[in-house]
């Protein structure tokens, strides 16, 4: 793997440290002189997408579809305009700005994860998804050094910024219409502290659908679903059950989380990491309905996959689908009390490729404690699209 990737790794596992701590990494440190300005969400350019706009959602999803046989078929997509409900979205640490907080610029790294981890949802619900002067890739690096103080990722200016989108979006665009909070990794923590603060409790609770908090950990007691990281938003069940917390992260099959595992455990012994499988939300084993970069490539990796199919066929669509492929369940193992068990069927009989790019590093090279957090949104997003188009239904039913 290139050093680049290998230092987007060290980094995030950073972020990992600094959001389940939730404590200052440097304590002692004097606060700023003065806060920064609050940003304007007023302002078009504060968004990366909003309805109307021909913005970072505005992209292309047709994808092929690659059967095990080696048949590939297309499949067309198109955003939903008069969508019944909204989704807001807040991307992980992808930041390429050398600040320890990004500016209010989108860089390609900013246009990329929307690409890869949202817009697709614009089928089912209206997108919102603000800028955010979120911790840098570079800003973890120097708190990793012991430089310049630091904060925790659910805390300071990134989760400020947030708030203040949500808080607009909820005055100027809601309407009284229900939504969908989605996040990924600092996203995903940011978020958390969004609903502990500002939702779980209070009147606007009743308008989440339901929270997609994903490659981060969210805490129940043992044997429950709700009552730890959340006083009265419960872990989802089912696909028609709305005011749900979606959760997970997801290692493969063949490499469990090992002991130093980043994601998975809580500190509380009378605790356990949610699971719930957006494949079998009822429970069990299911298909995952991924959606992969054509190329084979993850959002930080610069390494292609193999072909796709052998004779190799080309593939003109950005997206592909491999049906069958990719299965998962919740489970849990003495490292781990909760996490997203994915199996690969490859068949080395049919000509279909036999595995999927997404762990950090090269096998046998890999960082197993990271599990497929980079590909944690691409693997279930089919399954989330479906979830989220059925919760919007249920959800109008009990208006």
């Amino acid at each position: 793997m290139s050093g680049v990737v290998n230092r987007i790794a060290v980094v995030l596992a950073v972020t990992v440290c600094l959001g389940l701590s939730g404590r200052a990494f440097a304590q002692g440190q004097p606060p700023p002189a003065a806060p920064p300005a609050p940003n304007n969400y007023a302002d078009p350019k504060s968004w990366l997408c909003r309805p109307g706009g021909q913005d970072a959602c505005a992209i292309d999803h047709t994808t092929t579809i690659v059967a095990a046989d080696g048949k590939l078929t297309r499949e067309t997509w198109k955003a939903n305009p008069s969508a019944p409900i909204d989704c807001f979205y807040v991307y992980p640490t992808v930041s390429t700005d050398q600040t320890p907080n990004s500016d209010m610029t989108a860089d390609p790294a900013e246009t990329n994860v929307i690409k890869q981890q949202f817009a697709r949802l614009a089928s089912q619900c209206k997108p919102y998804a603000p800028l955010y002067r979120q911790v840098t890739l570079a800003g973890l690096r120097r708190l990793l050094a012991g430089g310049g103080g630091g904060t925790a990722l659910e805390r300071g200016l990134q989760y400020d910024d947030v708030r203040d989108a949500f808080n607009y979006y909820l005055q100027n665009d809601n309407k009284g219409r229900g939504f969908v909070l989605v996040g990924h990794s600092q996203g995903s923590f940011i978020l958390a502290e969004l609903i502990r603060r500002e939702v779980d409790g209070k009147p606007v609770q009743s308008r989440m659908v339901s929270a997609i908090l994903l490659g981060t950990v969210i805490g129940v007691p043992k044997g429950k679903d709700v009552g730890g990281s959340f006083k009265s938003v419960p872990l989802c069940h089912s696909a028609s059950q709305t005011g749900c917390v979606i959760t997970f992260a997801s290692y493969r099959s063949t490499v469990p989380p090992p002991a130093n595992t980043l994601f998975g455990k809580v500190p509380d012994a009378t605790m356990e990491a949610a699971c719930t499988n957006p494949a079998a939300l009822g429970g069990g084993s299911g298909e995952l309905h991924a959606y992969l970069d054509r190329s084979g490539q993850t959002i930080t990796s610069t390494t292609p996959g193999k072909p796709w199919v052998t004779p190799e066929q080309p593939i003109d669509t950005p997206w592909v689908s491999v049906p069958g492929l990719l299965t998962a369940r919740c489970t849990s193992n003495e490292n781990a009390s909760g996490y997203l068990e994915v199996t690969v069927n490859g068949n080395p009989s049919d000509p279909r490729v036999d595995d999927i790019v997404g762990d950090i590093g090269n096998p046998p090279n890999i960082l197993a404690n990271w599990g497929l957090h980079l590909i944690d949104v691409n693997l279930a997003m089919g399954n989330l699209v479906d979830i989220v188009a059925q919760q919007a239904k249920a959800y109008a039913k009990k208006k």
